[in-house]
């Protein structure tokens, strides 16, 4: 067995952010990559549906240590992958991967004070096993087997294609079809308008409405910025610009919700114009960030609604049929194809099954530990990002946290690290390990996480500014983090 200081599992942009961590905070580390598929990226490699791109600006999106320096701020998935790659292959981050390695299982051995990793070679269907002493879980919160898909009746007597984005075939027609996108999140809002560029006719097919916000796709401020400045000031000064302006609306959104939601919804109305019932399709029932804000590039979606390419039915799906959809009040819809843009199949710690000495670990019975580690398994942490803000915000500093955890133990000659309970701990109420956040994909799933408690180190609040202070000026031992 091939034996590793650390093994981070995943090679998309946490595994790679945590690689470049390791590699430039704690150097002498031995480390490997291991990734189930066969390249790098991620999310951005899964998915390749038509006009895929982030829904948060690459100057927050992005790596804090290397600048996106594109015109465009909100970037497509191809170019996106681009920059994993060259930041991989930069960096020298390329040769620890192992690719087509799934990860089966990881067993904690008190005796030795390693993981035992189990896996799979997807190419030979051997077994293989490696040990370390550190396992470093940024294998994402969803599967990447299979996106969530509702049962829906009569599914089998459709005659045209039904395709789930995250499963996207690579030789579709599209040109001149019917297409009725079912869903209304960020897939939804990025599909159709990238749909509507060939297709007769797109129908976006809602149980209920989404919060919409509609921004360029080029931040003239950060180009201005990369014309005057060097590459690395601007990006930090826009990184700094568009992070407060994130937190801003959030905190907004959650103090004065009403505000909020009035300002997005008399936007909408704004760029849809006369004609359309804002109130039935684009006023949701719930407050802004209580599920995502979905970003509308450039204002596609409702141009192509204004010039008829695009339409939106808000209704539920009563079942499928031989030419389409009939919906709940009993209107047919039909097409050519559908698309069930229905979300993500959330799980936890990319799906291994974790023991500790052989005995099985339930994750949903342990506490999280500053929304990175787990009460009670030694030597773990997963890499998870925001839900209200960009992704990489958060684990660029879980990163930094990892390392100068590992760099402690080595000062003081420890070979474990487990957060524990205290005395005062005791009575902490339970609560889900994210709250205030109520998208299908999370709530299907918030029972198979940790618990969140009600103080400080076991709370996961999702506060850039928060976690700034926790990640990097916070004492490594604190009195929970317990050595050995």
């Amino acid at each position: 067995m091939e034996h590793f200081d650390v093994i981070i599992v995943g090679a998309g942009i946490s595994g790679i952010g945590a690689a470049w961590h390791l590699q430039h905070r704690s150097p002498h580390r031995s480390v490997a990559i291991l990734e189930g598929r066969e390249d790098l990226g991620g999310t951005w490699d899964l998915f390749r549906y038509p006009g895929i791109r982030s829904d948060s600006d690459m100057h927050t999106l992005g790596f804090e240590f290397r600048p996106w320096v594109a015109e465009k701020s909100i970037a497509d998935g191809p170019s996106i992958l681009q920059y994993l790659r060259d930041t991989a292959t930069e960096s020298g981050i390329d040769k620890k991967i192992r690719y087509s390695i799934h990860v089966d299982s990881a067993d904690w051995s008190s005796e030795t004070a390693r993981w035992t990793v189990t896996a799979t070679h997807l190419k030979t269907g051997e077994e293989t096993r490696f040990t370390c002493g550190y396992l470093f879980m940024c294998s994402g919160y969803y599967s990447y087997s299979r996106g969530h898909e509702p049962v829906f009746e009569g599914r089998e007597r459709f005659r045209g294609e039904v395709i789930h984005p995250q499963a996207w075939p690579e030789n579709i027609e599209l040109a001149g079809k019917r297409i009725v996108v079912v869903g209304s999140g960020a897939t939804a809002i990025t599909l159709v308008p990238s749909l509507a560029k060939t297709a007769a006719h797109v129908t976006m097919l809602q149980r209920s409405p989404t919060f919409l916000i509609s921004r360029p796709d080029v931040d003239r401020i950060a180009n201005r910025l990369n014309k005057m400045l060097p590459a690395m000031l601007a990006y930090r000064l826009t990184r700094a610009k568009n992070t407060n302006m994130q937190r801003f609306f959030y905190r907004r959104s959650r103090k004065k919700p009403e505000d909020v939601k009035k300002f997005l919804i008399e936007s909408v109305r704004k760029q849809l114009g006369e004609g359309f019932d804002v109130e039935k399709h684009f006023t949701p029932s719930y407050n802004p960030w209580d599920q995502r804000v979905c970003l509308v590039v450039n204002g596609d979606l409702f141009s192509d609604m204004r010039e008829g390419r695009a339409s939106v039915v808000t209704d539920t799906v009563a079942n499928f049929n031989e030419t389409g959809i009939e919906t709940g009040s009993g209107e047919q819809l039909d097409c050519d194809i559908i698309i069930t843009a229905t979300g993500l199949s959330m799980l936890t710690l990319g799906g291994v099954e974790f023991s500790m000495d052989g005995a099985p670990i339930n994750f949903a019975d342990t506490w999280s530990y500053k929304g990175l580690a787990y009460s009670g398994v030694p030597n773990l942490s997963s890499s998870f990002g925001y839900i209200n803000a960009s992704w990489t915000l958060r684990t660029d500093l879980i990163c930094e946290y990892v390392c100068r955890l590992l760099n402690h133990m080595e000062s003081i000659g420890a070979v474990e690290c487990t957060p524990r309970l205290r005395p005062e701990d005791a009575d902490m109420p339970e609560r889900a390990w994210v709250e205030g956040f109520t998208p299908g994909y999370m709530q299907r799933h918030m029972d198979l996480m940790p618990h969140q408690g009600d103080r400080a180190p076991w709370i996961n609040p999702q506060d850039y500014a928060h976690d700034r202070k926790l990640f990097r000026k916070s004492h490594v031992d604190d009195g929970v983090m317990q050595f050995r």
